[in-house]
């Protein structure tokens, strides 16, 4: 058996990504080298001699399996994995965040979601099938292995690097045609990549401050405690990284922009088990109130745990609904049940302290965004000639010299003309296109506080924009406007208000392929869950509740020639309304301060509440964001002139 990370024998090397500055003693900085959030490049990789090599193995006595299963997350279910964890990129050559590969004996299949078909597109090499999920006809993974695969086919997987519910609701559908999932020994894939794989990080963990947290981790185990105990259960088994940094007050660097570190947690009536490599040992912070285990024992130890607790079907271990195959294989499936992370619902709803760190870094983080914005008009006017990568790396220069920063939550989005039609394009600092003043220029980026998480998008044109590049771009800024000022009863989801965002553009004939909007981590990942308004059903599992953070960002994309997108961070709070009907009624408050460049509004489409809501916005931040520019003036002329009433 194996993992992502070798999940029994965990190495202890790990190539240098992080940087320990003089400039920030003691703390740890993430750097911005390649990831798969913002993909770097589109070259298209030759990936015959890789399959080639894959199907023998696949063939092999000890598999003999007619397909394999090869997803995007790691065995904790990470969004973006560490380096050694991207075997989907490896094996196919497409590098998006979202996505999972299938290779047969004869083909290979590569499904992913609407931000991704160009780039996939221009990625993927003449061995592969883009399956463009969501388009009429086009079927799931799921519905692919359970339906487009020949009768009595073994298919190979990872039982770590599956979900224990993808798992029994893949047996069940493949049962009629007689196939049947096969759990390898040894992952393919890993045998393939061989000594070229990246090992395995641990780096640097850090306790996150009180101060900051909101909430000492002892309080956040006893509200864990009591879910456990109205649960009826033993146990609760905490397998996402995000949730384990979270729980414990803790902060990692293992994996690029997220500040996570590679761990396991068992939480009991009376015991937390912390299940984290020796070297990143924090048994001084954690004190009495936690053992800690070395990470390779977690599989062993739930086996163990399982026959101590008594575990058993009326009183079982609490496991998220992420967890893997191997993890629910271990405890037995008769002694755990799969539930919404408790873990995740309380991380999602921030403190007041978490969102007082909101507003103050949203505020500091627009500060540099328009340090960022003028510098980049001033040089563009003066016949500078800028690739995007450059502009990106400037951007990063302004945000380091911010109080509290620790890094970017992600690649930067920097792109230009018909890069910005790339939902998540990212500039590869060897080949991309050089900044032009008559072409859209979007700007996806954000940073690592230790009070908080930004995640912002602006979209501007330092030349003349055309009256469609007008109009697409006054309907984007509709859309936002539609969900910055909603209001809406108490117990509603995502998935319910996402048309608001949608409704001007649909207006034209046009939309986007991407959620609206998706939860965002208190110093943490940019990311969270289980929030989010978009098209999804699972949004409708998860009503929008008082403290919760999300991204508002409707988008418009028209391929080869441009893309749009506005996007700043809202948090969920109480609406005061005149009137009181049912449970009360919920709306947003924007943390994130940055001018919407008013030269792309075509203003004969706007209202005037709309007109209203941008004069309002705008005030709002050049009152906040202004007095951390008096030592720029040109950054304090370029905010004064963008946040001129219209």
């Amino acid at each position: 058996m194996w993992s992502r990370c070798n999940l029994w024998a965990l190495r202890a090397t790990h190539r240098h990504r992080y940087l320990l500055t003089p400039a920030f003693a003691q703390t740890v900085r993430f750097s911005s080298g390649t990831t798969t959030m913002g993909v770097i490049g589109t070259h298209t990789v030759d990936t015959t001699e890789r399959l080639a090599k894959l199907r023998e193995l696949l063939k092999k006595p000890e598999n003999n399996v007619k397909a394999f299963f090869v997803p995007s997350e790691d065995q904790h279910f990470s969004e973006y994995p560490a380096h050694s964890d991207e075997r989907r990129a490896f094996i196919s050559g497409f590098n998006g965040s979202a996505g999972c590969a299938i290779i047969t004996l004869r083909d290979a299949f590569l499904f992913t979601d609407g931000r991704y078909f160009l780039q996939a597109s221009q990625q993927l090499d003449s061995n592969w099938k883009l399956m463009k999920q969501g388009l009429p006809d086009v079927p799931t993974w799921q519905e692919f292995l359970s339906k487009h695969l020949e009768q009595g086919t073994r298919i190979g997987i990872d039982p770590t690097l599956i979900s224990a519910a993808d798992a029994e609701s893949l047996k069940k559908s493949l049962e009629p045609r007689g196939s049947v999932l096969v759990s390898l020994q040894k992952n393919p894939v890993d045998i393939v990549w061989g000594k070229d794989r990246p090992p395995c990080p641990h780096n640097d963990v850090f306790p996150l401050d009180v101060k900051y947290a909101g909430e000492t981790f002892q309080s956040k185990l006893q509200r864990l405690r009591e879910e456990i105990k109205k649960k009826k259960a033993v146990a609760s088994v905490i397998t996402l990284l995000d949730e384990v940094a979270w729980l414990f007050n803790l902060r990692g660097t293992d994996i690029d922009f997220n500040p996570v570190f590679f761990a396991y947690a068992v939480v009991t009536p009376t015991e937390a088990i912390l299940f984290m490599n020796d070297a990143q040992d924090q048994q001084t912070f954690l004190g009495s109130d936690v053992e800690i285990r070395p990470y390779e024992s977690f599989i062993p130890a739930l086996r163990q745990l399982a026959t101590t607790l008594g575990a058993n079907k009326e009183k079982p271990m609490l496991l998220g609904d992420k967890t893997s195959l191997a993890v629910v294989e271990a405890i037995g499936q008769e002694n755990s049940i799969l539930i919404p992370s408790p873990v995740a619902a309380m991380k999602a709803i921030k403190n007041e302290t978490e969102i007082e760190g909101f507003r103050k870094c949203h505020i500091r983080d627009g500060a540099a965004l328009t340090r960022y914005f003028a510098w980049l008009e001033e040089q563009l006017n003066d016949g500078v000639e800028l690739n995007e990568s450059q502009a990106a790396s400037k951007l990063e220069e302004f945000r380091s010299e911010l109080d509290l920063f620790r890094g970017l939550s992600f690649t930067t989005i920097s792109s230009t003309g018909p890069n910005a039609a790339v939902i998540h394009y990212s500039p590869d600092p060897d080949d991309c296109a050089i900044i032009k003043k008559d072409q859209i220029y979007l700007c996806d980026s954000g940073g690592q506080y230790l009070d908080g998480t930004t995640d912002v998008t602006r979209t501007l044109h330092f030349g003349t924009p055309t009256n469609e590049e007008k109009r697409a771009f006054t309907r984007v800024l509709q859309g936002h406007i539609s969900i910055d000022t909603a209001i809406f009863p108490t117990g509603t989801s995502g998935y319910i208000i996402d048309s608001f965002a949608r409704r001007a553009l649909w207006q034209e004939g046009w939309g986007y392929r991407h959620g609206t909007g998706h939860g965002v981590g208190h110093f943490l990942n940019v990311h969270e869950g289980p929030q989010g308004i978009g098209t999804r059903i699972a949004y409708n599992s998860t009503s929008l509740k008082v403290g919760m953070t999300v991204s508002n960002e409707p988008g418009y994309y028209a391929d080869g020639r441009y893309g749009i997108r506005t996007e700043s961070v809202v948090i969920v709070q109480e609406a005061k309304t005149p009137n009181n009907f049912g449970n009360g009624y919920l709306c947003f408050e924007h943390v994130t301060m940055c001018p919407i460049q008013t030269k792309l509004i075509d203003f004969s489409l706007m209202t005037a509440q709309e007109k209203e809501w941008l004069n309002s916005y705008h005030a709002e931040t050049l009152e906040k964001v202004g007095p951390l520019l008096r030592n720029d003036l040109r950054a304090l002329q370029w905010l004064e002139r963008e946040c001129s009433p219209v």
